[in-house]
């Protein structure tokens, strides 16, 4: 899968940043201004495997805290004295992603390929991003084997359409994520169904 470090014999170590955003960087050199050690060394393949697997909400720490912060304002907020314009603003994720269907694309690293979509597919966890969100909306998503379909995609020829779906849990709200993606764009549409109400 990673063919292009299969000459580096670097050895690299997981960095993280005070946004929680993951890099690599040469275990031998000092970090950059700002990296911390994430507690991962090895090859580039293997640090980028392990930062795949637990990077799975790709937004910026202060970001997935301003969300909070507006989706409990949300919450709090009386309905009869909010603008309909400002309803829209601070209406929550889960919410504002339940009403129609939303464009996405397939969230991918450390490459945007068929190649890694099959992977993901194949790890039985994918990331779905929603991207007209403010900044874009990446979900982690533990695909539902029983719904998900795969039978219309050739990921050989990377043609077709892939259907899936899985639960998770999007600030404090348990959802559930739909999307189909074309292989050949990588983009498709998507939305989100709302399992629970008692968001407590």
């Amino acid at each position: 899968m990673f063919t292009d470090t299969d000459d580096d014999k670097t050895i690299y170590k997981v960095v993280l940043n005070h946004e929680e955003q993951y890099s690599i960087w040469p275990a031998d050199r000092d970090n950059a201004p700002g990296w911390n050690d994430a507690g991962k060394s090895g090859p580039k393949a293997e640090c980028l495997e392990y930062i795949n697997e637990v990077w799975t909400d790709m937004r910026p720490l202060s970001l997935r805290k301003k969300m909070e912060e507006d989706a409990k304002r949300a919450k709090d907020a009386p309905p009869a004295d909010i603008a309909e314009d400002e309803e829209d603003e601070i209406e929550s994720l889960p919410v504002r992603l339940s009403r129609g269907d939303h464009p996405v694309e397939a969230g991918l690293r450390p490459e945007r390929t068929v190649a890694e979509l099959k992977a993901s597919v194949d790890r039985g966890y994918v990331h779905v991003k929603f991207t007209d969100t403010r900044g874009g909306t990446e979900l982690g998503v533990e695909l539902d084997p029983d719904a998900s379909r795969f039978d219309g995609a050739d990921f050989q020829k990377g043609t077709g359409k892939i259907h899936v779906e899985g639960n998770l849990t999007l600030d404090y709200v348990k959802v559930r994520c739909i999307a189909d993606i074309e292989l050949e764009s990588l983009a498709g549409t998507g939305r989100l169904v709302i399992r629970d109400t008692d968001n407590t």
